[in-house]
Formats: C-alpha cells, structure tokens, sequence
C-alpha cells in the first residue's frame, strides 16, 4: 500500500491504475504489483540487504515470514557463502 501526497493510503484500484500506466509508459509487459513487490525483495536479500531490514520494508511479521517466502534466494546465500569460505581458506 502506498500513500497519496496527502499521505492517506491509495486505495487498490487507484493503486492499479497508477501501476499500469507506469508499465506503459515505460514500455514495460504487464505484471501484477506484487511481481515488482516480490522482485524488489529477491534483489534486496541478493544483495545483502539484512533479512530484518527486508522484513521491516514488506511489512512482514517476522523474519521467518519473509525468509520462507523468498527461500529461493537461499541457495545463492548458501553459495556465496562457500566460496567465501573458500577464499578464506585458499587466501
């Protein structure tokens, strides 16, 4: 949800609205709100933005939440994770 200039909520439809004519404008394929929503969480915890941060942003009610959501993000965590190691070990 998104606040107005007048920073009362935009209601769905107006919400959509808006939505659209940005994808249009921008020359973009139609996509739900929601796909942008779920992207924006994907490159957020990509690229090391702390999962309680992530959670705050979407407005989850825990970590675990956000973390099951988006746990195909997870293998890339568990891959960077090796090859730190690996440097850590190799120099």
């Amino acid at each position: 949800m998104f606040s107005g200039r007048d920073r009362r909520p935009v209601g769905h439809t107006a919400d959509t609205r808006r939505w659209k004519a940005l994808l249009a404008q921008a020359d973009v394929p139609d996509a739900r709100l929601h796909d942008a929503r779920h992207t924006a969480a994907t490159m957020m915890l990509m690229q090391g933005v702390p999962a309680r941060v992530v959670m705050e942003i979407l407005g989850h009610s825990t970590v675990l939440l956000t973390m099951e959501t988006y746990s195909h993000v997870v293998p890339e965590f568990a891959a960077d994770a090796a090859a730190k190691i690996e440097r850590g070990l190799t120099g």
